[in-house]
């Protein structure tokens, strides 16, 4: 089947999707809760990135082997967002999206007393399992409320939780973790989903179950090349960005020579990139999505090249940070080509985005790591990263060169 055909099945899909109320208010209350829940993921999720050595410290081990903790959050949601979408492809969105959250809700409170890191790393990993279902579903639901040309600033406005939570709540989290614990910023995310659970409740309607949905169907996702390779593109590619940043706190105090206190300060850095990544990079797909995709990879090779090349210098290691963070402008990118290309699968195609994600997570954080451990210093993840988007623009390329092939197989049989 060509793409055009698939695109087609996907709008189909779409138009059956659960009727949204679409009045302005209604529109803009259902965006907030979505998005106070993608805040709270994100804040739990990057949170611990500056915290590594304070963990390190606590339970007796190295900063490299703090980031196992990391690892196990990703390997949780890659983990999680197949198997959820598949088993839960008969219950209504709004039902899924408070399970999902209620579930992160407990696992971050648990995590905040775990008495071992062995029983820190199985909660993180327990606590990952709803990540990329919760997102995949929030996704849907935007897309749902706006025409399709919008859909990619749909997107990224429930995203935007997760880019705040890198300006404001990992950088509060990460002060108060490292004044007084790292126990109190889990504790605290918790709460905020919590607070998710309440909002999801109150603003979005009770959804009717869409017809014909069945785990069947959903893993008709796996058939379609474009699925992989999308999938592909954001596991590898954007596993860049989580090289550089599971390390920066000792990038930043060890190779910049910058104090404990301006770790916060990178945090921050790191989120306001993250916030005008995701705004412009929505705004460049609506008009261009795949040449939107092939020049975030493409930036980011560079910017981390410098950031490897420069490091030891303060200035140029926090501009290099800012531009990191913009990097996640492939995320509503992504997000909506997974929608043009997953046809009727659109729940797990959309959950797999951040199984991707966090793929790249864990293998961002692993190959930092074993780069870090190798003894070629903190600085190295730049060299890391750059060779991550690289091979990202190498999937990329494949991608295009599947969907030339597909336009010119039906021009011919046409």
């Amino acid at each position: 089947m060509s793409d055009l055909a698939i695109a087609e099945e996907a709008c189909l899909a779409r138009s059956k999707a659960p009727a949204v109320p679409q009045s302005r208010l209604a529109v803009a209350l259902i965006e907030l809760a979505l998005a106070v829940g993608s805040f709270g993921i994100g804040t739990g999720e990057f949170a611990i990135m500056g915290l590594l050595p304070n963990l390190a410290q606590e339970f007796h081990i190295t900063t490299p082997q703090a980031g196992h903790a990391i690892s196990a959050y990703a390997l949780g949601v890659v983990v999680g967002a197949p198997i959820i979408a598949v088993l839960a492809a008969k219950l209504a969105r709004q039902t899924l999206l408070l399970v999902l959250m209620a579930v992160f809700a407990v696992g971050n409170a648990v995590s905040a007393v775990a008495p071992s890191f062995e029983s820190f790393v199985l909660l993180r990993f327990l606590t990952g399992l709803p990540h990329g279902a919760y997102f995949g579903v929030a996704a849907l639901v935007a897309a749902s409320l706006v025409p399709p040309n919008k859909r990619p600033q749909a997107v990224a406005r429930v995203m935007m939780g997760l880019t705040v939570a890198t300006l404001l709540g990992t950088p509060v989290a990460t002060w108060f973790g490292q004044a007084l614990t790292w126990r109190l910023a889990f504790g605290a995310v918790g709460f905020m989903g919590a607070l998710t659970v309440l909002l999801i409740w109150l603003f979005l309607p009770k959804d009717e179950v869409q017809e014909g949905a069945s785990p069947m169907r959903e893993l008709g996702a796996f058939k379609r090349k474009q699925v992989w390779f999308t999938l592909g593109i954001g596991a590898v590619g954007f596993g860049g960005l989580f090289s550089v940043f599971s390390y920066i706190a000792s990038t930043a105090t060890s190779v910049a020579g910058m104090p404990e206190s301006a770790v916060p300060l990178m945090m921050a850095l790191f989120g306001s990139g993250m916030i005008v990544g995701n705004l412009v990079g929505a705004w460049f797909a609506d008009r261009n999505l795949m040449a939107t995709i092939g020049g975030v990879l493409a930036s980011s090779a560079v910017v981390m090249t410098v950031l490897w090349l420069t490091a030891e210098n303060p200035y140029m290691l926090s501009a290099c940070v800012f531009l990191v963070g913009c990097s996640v402008a492939i995320g509503p990118a992504l997000q909506t080509r997974l929608m043009d290309v997953a046809a009727d699968a659109q729940t797990l195609a959309a959950a797999l985005n951040h199984s991707a994600f966090n793929i790249a997570n864990a293998l961002g954080a692993w190959l930092g790591g074993l780069a870090i451990a190798a003894g070629y210093g903190f600085a190295s993840t730049g060299w890391v990263g750059a060779a991550l988007a690289v091979a990202g623009l190498g999937v990329f390329g494949l991608s295009l060169l599947s969907d030339q092939r597909s336009v010119r197989s039906s021009v011919s049989r046409a």
